[in-house]
């Protein structure tokens, strides 16, 4: 089965909305899960994932953008690019030959996915660009594409409830 990489946005989607970290930090346990429909996972329609399956998944990948050193996020990712089951392959695409990834079941397909994109944004942009927001409140992974790099928060509305606080903080004194 070919699969594609997932788009980052829905990689930070499944993270946030799926993992239990994020979920747990946000007091969010108890709130249903989104609806799959809207998501591009990056592979073909049809493909069973189930919240519990998602779940895990998060759970696997979360730990890949609250590493700290490069070293860890690599080791981490290389691993679930094994478990994954991924490998490249050449396929007919419109006729032509063309370079893809591949799993052996369709089980493994959203995982492929999700760990492609992690692979292609590593080799690409390094991975001071992954990270877990700062907020306190907060625990949703992020991906920076700010031209400075130097992102911490998962949104404008964390950095402005950090900023809040801060300000606060500093007028009592």
């Amino acid at each position: 089965m070919i699969v594609e990489p997932m788009p980052l946005a829905s990689l930070v989607t499944l993270v946030n909305e799926w993992g239990t970290r994020p979920r747990e930090v946000a007091g969010e346990q108890t709130r249903p899960y989104p609806a799959v429909a809207g998501l591009d996972l990056g592979v073909p329609s049809g493909i069973d994932s189930d919240d519990r399956a998602l779940t895990r998944l998060a759970d696997r990948i979360y730990p890949v953008f609250a590493a700290t050193g490069g070293r860890e996020r690599t080791e981490l990712l290389t691993a679930l690019l094994r478990a994954s089951g991924v490998r490249p392959v050449v396929h007919l695409a419109d006729g032509r030959p063309a370079a893809g990834w591949s799993v052996t079941a369709p089980r493994y397909a959203i995982a492929a996915a999700a760990t492609l994109a992690l692979r292609d944004h590593l080799a690409r942009y390094g991975g001071a660009r992954l990270g877990t927001c700062a907020g306190r409140d907060c625990a949703d992974v992020y991906v920076d594409a700010s031209p400075t790099q130097d992102r911490r928060y998962c949104s404008v509305t964390c950095q402005n409830r950090a900023r809040v606080a801060a300000y606060r903080a500093r007028q009592r004194g």
